[in-house]
């Protein structure tokens, strides 16, 4: 009994020594992008931030905030809601044109957590299918809104296909309309694999071209969510 007992807490020391070394010495490469079943509130990139912009309303910022991006030669992530798809082909179809990537911000930007399974993936699948539908695109990157979600939202997020992402910085625009204050939020502490969230409003397209600025001055560089994680 005793040796039983010996040889099983021996095989399970070896085992979290395993863990705990593999940790420590096997490169950060050696390991899946994602984490199964878990949200990603930062990409793993050194020197990659992304621009996170979730859309449902805004659209008149849309095309400005698109010159913007294009006078710096970056693309990013757009998060669109499929009841915004629905409406705005065109402004939509422009985003994927100029080589922007786009993700799945929910059909009608309901709160994720206290919907029922079901109403989980009927929200994420019908932006889905409309975004697949107009844009000719599969989307794998889900943001839901207001980052309110459940474990159902993330079991139906990942069985569909999607990773959802979350943020590590936020610019609080949508309240704060300050554009000293987004400045300072989007670029103050941004480190390399920051996923900064903001939306299309009037002081975000007027902090924009200083965020770029700034992040770059700290040597970091604006691309898509999917080239950070």
């Amino acid at each position: 009994m005793k040796r039983q007992k010996f040889l099983s807490n021996f095989i399970i020391s070896t085992m979290v020594l395993f863990v705990l070394c593999a940790s420590i010495f096997l490169p950060q490469s050696s390991f899946p992008v994602s984490t199964v079943g878990l949200p990603i509130y930062k990409g793993t990139s050194k020197d990659k931030v992304s621009l996170m912009i979730n859309v449902y309303w805004g659209t008149e910022y849309i095309e400005p905030m698109l010159d913007v991006l294009d006078s710096y030669e970056i693309k990013t992530t757009f998060f669109l809601g499929g009841s915004w798809v629905e409406r705005n082909h065109n402004e939509a179809r422009e985003i994927v044109r100029r080589g922007h990537e786009v993700g799945n911000h929910g059909y009608f930007h309901k709160d994720h957590k206290a919907l029922s399974r079901q109403a989980n993936k009927n929200e994420i699948l019908n932006c889905h299918k409309i975004v697949k539908s107009v844009l000719g695109v599969d989307m794998q990157l889900f943001a839901p809104p207001s980052g309110s979600f459940s474990a159902d939202t993330l079991d139906i997020a990942e069985e569909i296909g999607y990773n959802t992402i979350m943020w590590s910085l936020d610019t609080i625009d949508w309240r704060d309309k300050d554009v000293s204050l987004i400045i300072k939020r989007a670029t103050e502490k941004a480190s390399g694999g920051d996923l900064i969230l903001m939306h299309p409003t009037k002081e975000t397209l007027e902090a924009l071209p200083n965020i770029i600025d700034k992040l770059q001055v700290k040597g970091l560089t604006v691309t898509k969510v999917s080239e950070i994680l």
